[in-house]
């Protein structure tokens, strides 16, 4: 059974039409929003030196405290507005606190961005009927606003996927709804006041700009121009459905030469060359866990960390031959049984020809390209999981310094080692030779197909 709300963030940006909700919902009785509670730059809203008998500095030392003041208010549904740039030490605790209703308000962006430049240039946020609107125009900064948009959606998607892994259902308004008395109703009705048989709209605020966008702009065409360029619906996004990938740590290498490097590792690319270039010139240390590998870097001042990147195709490559050589005839059997890769026998892999070997690595691309867009029900393995994602999974600890092409590791591990402090590095063995039928157009175009995001990401062309 779902309990009760006992409070309620509104989770919203400037100029999307928040001070009019908060207005509405303080309108109903025990009901009360405590403005932009967690603002930096105010406390709740403008002039306000102190909110709940909390100072703005005791509240920047512990805002959970000022958190706990709010939502301590029995038979009572307290809750404030809360935008992207406002106190992130108190997102956890909003999300993680299934009590507290979350309301996302949203407006369309471009409206909402010509409004906070208006009120800017007039220093006129609110307007009541008696009022009269400071005329004014605005001009767009394209690169202002690509700013904004980025770091609101960014927001608004994290919001979304913490409702989502927590299993909470938010309630969505536009911009528009908040006149409407139905909608208002069945919010409040949401919220658990079901006793309320109508609620009005706050009457006290009007639009303050009900003109047309090129009425409010002074570049409109140049506005126009600039929008045009943008990608709303994401059509030339390249489709992610890969896992998130966890930093692997424990894979890390930690290298006493110099002043320390660390070597962290993609699964799949030249792991062992790398690791005995290490050992050449001193003690290697390995089997960290996030505290250790926390403790040799606070050890190591001036260290250096790094990754190899393989080309998509080579290490596609080094993932089939491991499927050829390894000991999981389990996954051997999948990819026969299940996964259109046309294997012979166990006993047959060894003798198979150059020719079976190419038919066979273009199936093998065609299923790499169906695992990586989540068609198939085997995980993105480390050893063939796009090195766009694995990267990202390190970023979750900590991200690299540099990142190496495997192709320019001799001229770069000479460049790297100096900057570790390192005088005399060892020579890098030359990389082994793959089969030459990889360069063959249909393989590297099945490659790119398989690994889009990573040729894309990294500038990789069609040649190894």
């Amino acid at each position: 059974m779902t309990q009760p709300f006992r409070s309620f963030v509104i989770f919203a940006e400037m100029r999307t039409g928040s001070n009019l909700l908060e207005a509405t919902l303080n309108g109903v009785k025990r009901v009360t929003c405590f403005g932009e509670a967690f603002n930096p730059y105010m406390m709740g809203w403008p002039d306000k030196d102190a909110l709940k008998g909390i100072t703005m500095a005791e509240r920047d030392a512990d805002p959970h405290r000022l958190l706990a003041a709010i939502f301590d208010k029995p038979n009572h549904l307290p809750g404030f507005r809360y935008f992207h740039d406002h106190d992130p030490r108190v997102f956890d605790a909003i999300m993680e606190d299934r009590a507290c209703a979350k309301i996302i308000l949203t407006r369309n962006p471009v409206d909402s961005y010509v409004s906070t430049a208006l009120a800017r240039a007039t220093n006129q946020w609110k307007l009541n009927e008696t009022e009269t609107p400071i005329p004014a125009a605005a001009r767009f900064d394209g690169a202002e606003f690509r700013q904004v948009v980025g770091e609101i959606e960014e927001f608004q998607l994290k919001v979304m996927h913490r409702l989502q892994v927590t299993g909470q259902a938010g309630f969505w308004l536009g911009y528009e709804d908040l006149r409407d008395a139905e909608v208002m109703t069945g919010l409040l009705h949401w919220l658990g006041r079901t006793d309320l048989k109508r609620v009005e709209p706050a009457s006290d605020q009007v639009p303050q700009n009900p003109r047309e966008l090129a009425e409010k702009v002074e570049n409109f065409d140049e506005m126009a121009a600039e929008l045009a360029r943008l990608d709303p619906f994401m059509l030339r996004r390249i489709p992610n459905f890969e896992p998130r990938k966890g930093p692997a740590v424990p894979s890390f290498l930690g290298a006493e030469a110099g002043k320390g490097l660390i070597f962290m590792p993609i699964k799949g690319g030249p792991t062992g060359p790398v690791g005995g270039w290490l050992r050449r010139m001193g003690e290697v240390a390995g089997d960290f866990n996030q505290n250790s590998l926390r403790q040799w870097k606070r050890q190591h001042v001036g260290h250096r960390s790094f990754t190899v990147l393989r080309h998509p195709l080579l290490r596609a490559w080094a993932a089939f031959d491991s499927l050829l050589r390894g000991k999981n005839a389990e996954l051997r059997q999948l990819m026969r049984q299940i996964h259109r890769v046309a294997l012979p026998p166990d006993q047959e892999l060894a003798g198979l020809d150059q020719g079976r070997k190419a038919e066979l690595f273009a199936a093998f691309l065609d299923f790499l390209r169906r695992n990586l867009n989540g068609q198939t029900t085997l995980p993105a393995y480390p050893g063939w999981a796009s090195q766009s994602e694995v990267l990202a999974g390190f970023a979750r600890f900590g991200a690299p310094d540099m990142l190496l092409r495997e192709s320019e590791l001799p001229r770069d591990l000479s460049w790297l080692a100096a900057s570790a402090g390192i005088r005399a590095p060892a020579d890098f063995p030359d990389p082994d030779p793959f089969p030459a039928f990889l360069n063959e157009q249909e393989l590297r175009g099945a490659a790119k197909k398989a690994y889009l995001r990573d040729y894309v990401a990294f500038g990789f062309g069609g040649q190894p």
